[in-house]
């Protein structure tokens, strides 16, 4: 994405990272979660140094990836879970790819080993972006939990570093 640039998510962020979360949800193939979380549950839950949002020329913001620890196990430190939202008007324009190799970038230099994730398996959008990036399948949790009253699987994908051995 020639016309996008990814800079680091600070708090004058929110309303648009957490409208762009509510849209994917709205979706109804990206997280068992319904409604977004207040800011401030936002803000605790994510790592702050691998919080980055992708922006167009006029700073418009286009799309987020933020990290959560797995565990507070201190052998698990090198362990994250992620999520990556983009604006329905600004997918298929490699707007999630271009969040995503940021974020490995700024995990390896901060030697995190594995980042992982739960997909739907309906999200094939999603299940190709991630394979595109060095992630794997490593199972698939079958009628693990209930959305809009029907059962759902998840794939579990992770990408382990090849530079952190």
């Amino acid at each position: 994405m020639a016309d996008s640039t990814v800079r680091a998510m600070v708090a004058s962020d929110a309303d648009r990272v957490l409208a762009i979360y509510q849209a994917g949800l709205d979706a109804g193939n990206a997280s068992f979660e319904t409604t977004t979380p207040t800011w401030a549950a936002f803000d605790v839950a994510k790592l702050p140094e691998h919080r980055f949002v992708a922006v167009d020329g006029d700073d418009t913001l286009l799309g987020w990836i933020a990290v959560s620890p797995t565990s507070n196990r201190a052998v698990y430190a090198g362990v994250v879970e992620h999520s990556v939202y983009v604006d329905p008007a600004a997918q298929g324009r490699g707007v999630a790819r271009l969040l995503l190799q940021t974020l490995i970038a700024s995990t390896e230099a901060a030697g995190i080993w594995t980042i992982q994730s739960g997909v739907f398996p309906e999200n094939t959008a999603s299940l190709a972006l991630h394979q595109r990036a060095g992630f794997r399948v490593i199972g698939v949790r079958e009628r693990v939990g209930r959305h809009h009253g029907r059962w759902r699987d998840v794939v579990l994908l992770e990408r382990r570093s090849p530079a952190i051995t």
